[in-house]
């Protein structure tokens, strides 16, 4: 058996490639590595999805808060960042998670209307 390198067995024809189909099932291994290493590639480099809530209540299966309409008062602010140290009630904390992050998340805002 004699080595050839790769190169030697592509022949020019006026189409470009003239493989029999045993030459071209030669090329598939290197064609699946070369694919794999590109998708490998691309998996590391995209933007990672990381979880919304980093750890309030995290034994739970889903957080639910409830709140009485009549204890809200005139106004108040609900949090949307997950950051809160006061959750679900807002205390600024999107303003230092949205410099880390570039993001733009604020809270909810209610407020009652002025009994006309």
């Amino acid at each position: 058996m004699t080595f050839e390198p790769i190169g030697a067995k592509i022949k020019n024809s006026s189409m470009g490639f003239d493989l029999a189909g045993k030459e071209w099932a030669s090329y598939i291994p290197i064609a699946t590595s070369l694919g794999l290493a590109i998708y490998v590639a691309w998996q590391a480099m995209r933007p990672k999805i990381g979880l919304v809530n980093p750890d309030i209540q995290k034994n739970d299966e889903k957080v639910v808060n409830t709140m009485d309409v009549e204890d809200i008062g005139d106004k108040i602010a609900f949090c949307r960042c997950w950051r809160s140290k006061k959750f679900p009630l807002c205390d600024g904390s999107h303003n230092a998670h949205n410099k880390k992050t570039g993001d733009n998340v604020g809270p909810m805002c209610l407020k009652r209307k002025n009994a006309s």
